[in-house]
């Protein structure tokens, strides 16, 4: 394969002996390469390219072009399949697809009746399945366990005509039988050095001591080192530190969570918007993994006592810059850190890839292009309002324009934002933030959040004054937000001649579009969908099957749904020192509002995600 075993691994390492002992999985089974899995056949090209001709998959002088094709000193640590998938020839029983290696692999699998496996990292107990052999052992049979339970073991493979394994296998497994399956060479080579690397890390950092250094500054750019062997001499801290933000990129999390328990601690994940228990650490390493990411985020070490925020910039394995903002919280076993990822490409989508199209996007340019005014953002933390102010300011901010923010904390340093952080210890608040703002000649200020009067009322001045102030409230929907001003002691008549309109919103988790399928639309659903509001049902809805490409969740991605309400006359009217919220979103309704639920309803109707999505992210219209 294409990574070479280490020299010397002998820790559970199989017994030798009996090596022709079958393991309780295997049956003889009849094979299109002449031979039976009783026979130990080792799969070579010129057999592959054979069946995969007599097939139909690829034609026999594209078979001789690769047979007569000089090797790479990378090919000859290759599979056959992956050998034939590099080729990246056209799928000949599916004309347009390509001939790609999870196609190669399927094929596979019926060629030699055994099950297929889409090997899921997220799915995969990485301790478990470590501790059933050695590094050494999978690498030299191109094989790895994939499941363990108290009855068997799931070992995955690309040599499904391999037996030999099997015996040395089963004397280790204490009564637990073999299950077969076939999985993509490529990815059991890959995941078997990963697992092992970072199995061997935790168990060294356990066991020699926990070593740690490195001091990072505001913008430093930290370099995450490339996977070693597991018997390399590594700093291991170091080396887990560096699997686990990698694994995060790859798996598009959107925030890291180390959480620290009484005996171990547990790393999740959060991917579009729900949380995926990723690995569990031994006490001590979980507490050196979030002593180093501290160092890292220029925080107190020593400081075990009181929340501390921080941040790190790094890049990606494809090269791109990405931040992290850092934040700490003392609990009962150990600090728990959450880590906030920053993709810095959401700011060039534009408003129609983040959800926001039609008459809303045409009334949020008309609001955020103003001279003049507030404009609301609202939602719960995690509903994109960052996403969406940061993409409206990076629109705005020319040359010709002064833009400038007042946050706590700075979510992404953007060089062409003029951007302070709110820092209560030497007692700057976001109403001192803006009382200095003022002075500083803008044109568009963004406050972070308005949370109480003093800053509410900083807001209306900098609107008086004639800036554009660009904020957020935490409210369930937009009339709510009018309200909550009230309540926070803001006069009617200051609300009318200075906000310009509310924007609340949430995200969705979008359909996977290699997988969604059509079903027929659920009356009942719809109705809960739509009530009050009377909505036509649309003639299809689509519901998420599961593929490769969404790793089996149906759902690839997240895109937003917007409620916004502009203050019209109408709305004007009905913004009293007793406002009454229903009355008010009645009025809204009357002015083309769509409220959540039924903006969430227009993308069901449009195929981009289902019904069950909105109604678990959007609040009732009564709320």
């Amino acid at each position: 394969m294409a990574t070479t075993a280490p020299k010397g691994d002998s820790a559970n390492e199989p017994a030798s002996s009996n090596d022709g002992e079958l393991g309780s999985s295997t049956v003889p089974t009849p094979s299109p390469f002449g031979a039976t899995i009783a026979d130990e056949t080792l799969l070579d090209l010129p057999a592959v390219l054979d069946e995969l001709v007599n097939a139909g998959y690829i034609g026999q002088r594209q078979a001789e072009d690769i047979l007569i094709a000089p090797r790479t000193k990378r090919e000859l640590n290759l599979h056959p399949l992956e050998i034939v998938a590099d080729r990246e020839y056209e799928n000949r029983l599916q004309p347009g697809a390509k001939l790609d290696l999870e196609t190669l692999t399927t094929w596979l699998c019926k060629a030699s009746n055994q099950s297929y496996l889409r090997i899921d990292p997220l799915n995969i107990n990485v301790n478990a399945v470590t501790e059933v052999m050695s590094y050494a052992f999978a690498q030299r049979h191109n094989i790895l366990a994939v499941e363990v339970t108290d009855d068997e073991v799931v070992i995955a493979s690309a040599q499904p005509f391999m037996f030999q394994w099997e015996g040395m296998l089963t004397q280790t497994l204490r009564g637990r039988r073999i299950r077969r399956v076939v999985s993509n060479p490529a990815d059991i080579s890959r995941y078997a050095l990963e697992f092992y690397t970072m199995s061997r890390s935790v168990a060294r950092a356990e066991s020699e001591g926990l070593e740690f250094s490195g001091v990072a500054n505001f913008e430093q750019m930290l370099e995450l080192g490339q996977l070693k062997s597991p018997d390399a001499n590594d700093a291991h801290v170091v080396n887990i530190v560096d699997w686990l933000l990698g694994y995060a990129f790859e798996q598009r999390a959107s925030d890291i969570h180390i959480e620290p328990r009484r005996e171990k601690g547990l790393i999740r994940f959060r991917i579009d918007g729900i949380l995926h228990h990723v690995y569990e650490l031994p006490a001590a390493v979980n507490a050196a993994v979030t002593s180093r990411l501290k160092i890292l985020g220029r925080m107190d070490v020593a400081e075990k006592r009181r929340p501390q925020d921080g941040r790190i910039k790094t890049k990606s394995s494809d090269g791109d810059e990405v931040e992290l903002r850092l934040s700490t919280l003392p609990t009962a076993f150990g600090e728990k850190m959450v880590m906030r990822i920053f993709d810095p490409e959401v700011l060039l989508r534009s408003f129609n890839e983040l959800g926001l199209t039609g008459q809303d996007y045409e009334r949020w340019e008309g609001m955020t292009t103003a001279s003049n005014g507030i404009v609301l953002v609202t939602g719960p933390t995690g509903s994109g309002k960052t996403t969406t102010l940061y993409s409206s300011l990076k629109q705005l901010a020319t040359s010709e324009v002064n833009v400038c923010t007042i946050e706590d904390p700075i979510e992404m340093v953007e060089p062409a934002f003029n951007q302070m952080q709110v820092q209560h210890n030497i007692d700057v608040s976001f109403a001192s933030g803006v009382r200095a703002l003022l002075r500083q000649d803008p044109d568009i200020i963004m406050i972070g959040e308005i949370r109480d009067l003093e800053t509410a009322e900083m807001a209306i001045q900098a609107a008086l004054t004639g800036h554009l102030v660009i904020s957020t409230l935490h409210t369930n929907d937009a009339p709510t937000a009018i309200t909550r001003l009230i309540d926070l002691g803001v006069p009617a008549y200051m609300i009318k001649a200075t906000v310009l309109g509310v924007m609340a919103q949430r995200l969705i988790r979008t359909l996977c579009p290699h997988c969604k399928q059509e079903e027929a639309v659920d009356p009942d659903a719809w109705r809960l969908l739509t009530n009050p509001y009377k909505a036509k049902p649309p003639e299809r809805v689509f519901s998420p099957a599961g593929c490769l490409e969404c790793r089996d969740t149906g759902y690839l991605g997240r895109m937003g749904i917007y409620e916004l309400l502009p203050l019209t006359e109408r709305v004007h009217s009905a913004i009293k020192g007793d406002t009454d919220i229903e009355s008010l979103r009645k009025l809204a309704m009357q002015d083309d509002m769509r409220t959540l639920r039924l903006a969430g309803a227009q993308k069901v109707g449009a195929g981009h995600t289902t019904i069950s999505e909105v109604l678990r992210v959007a609040p009732t219209s009564q709320d």
